[in-house]
């Protein structure tokens, strides 16, 4: 809650200088989303149920963090960044983007890291911040906030949302398909909906192959049909001036 109000403040502070009413909706539907993950009954089922819990890293990094990001396109300014323009250089690169936000991914489903949570609350908040903080280094080179609308974007953008869908693919379809537990916090709780732990880890692994297949998908086909549209545009402007 803390966090939440004070980025807030902070967005208001900047929205007061710029005035762009879209990106409000934008961003405040961002935070919304972080509340709904972390401080809603939502967050209170995810350690009875591994798909819960699947849930609101998913609502983290695949809808909070792009929100977040489309909200400060325009409002926010980049000039604090200037202060450290040489780390801002490196941790907006594609691969240090693309490597953030699929390492967080797979680092907190190995069962030695995934135990964390469960004893400290400490690291359950630790494993919040690295999810929507991940979450918006990955979708940075998409939504490119200080850009402008995302003009300018390569064909890169489509295969980096490509290559992101599989080691996704691969611990989603492990989950879903290994035929034991993989987690054994979720064996000794007692499941809600008649859901066996296994059960509930195949929902968990189909909800996240699935939401990832399309949240990453779609952009990249709406990135597509942008680059196709703006070298069309070129070509046609070359024409007409030769």
């Amino acid at each position: 809650m803390v966090g939440v109000v004070a980025a807030a403040v902070w967005y208001a502070r900047a929205w007061l200088r710029r005035r762009e009413m879209r990106r409000v909706w934008q961003f405040g539907s961002g935070l919304a989303v972080v509340l709904v993950a972390s401080a809603s009954p939502l967050a209170m089922l995810d350690r009875e149920l591994l798909s819960a819990h699947m849930v609101q890293h998913l609502l983290l990094m695949l809808v909070a963090a792009p929100l977040l990001l489309l909200g400060s396109r325009g409002v926010v300014s980049a000039g604090p960044l200037g202060r450290f323009r040489k780390l801002g250089q490196l941790v907006t690169r594609p691969a240090f983007c693309w490597l953030a936000g699929t390492v967080t991914v797979i680092a907190w489903h190995v069962p030695g890291l995934f135990a964390l949570p469960f004893g400290s609350e400490w690291w359950h908040l630790v494993e919040h911040v690295s999810f929507l903080g991940g979450g918006l280094l990955f979708w940075w080179p998409v939504v490119q906030p200080f850009g402008e609308d995302g003009r300018g974007q390569g064909w890169y953008i489509p295969v980096y949302l490509f290559l992101a869908t599989l080691p996704c693919d691969a611990l989603s379809a492990y989950l879903a398909f290994c035929g034991h537990v993989v987690y054994p916090q979720y064996v000794s709780v007692g499941h809600l909906f008649g859901l066996s732990s296994l059960q509930d880890q195949e929902g968990a692994g189909a909800l996240m192959w699935t939401c990832v297949t399309f949240g990453y998908m779609v952009p990249a086909a709406f990135v597509t049909i942008r680059v196709i549209r703006e070298g069309w545009v070129e070509r046609r402007m070359r024409e007409m001036r030769g």
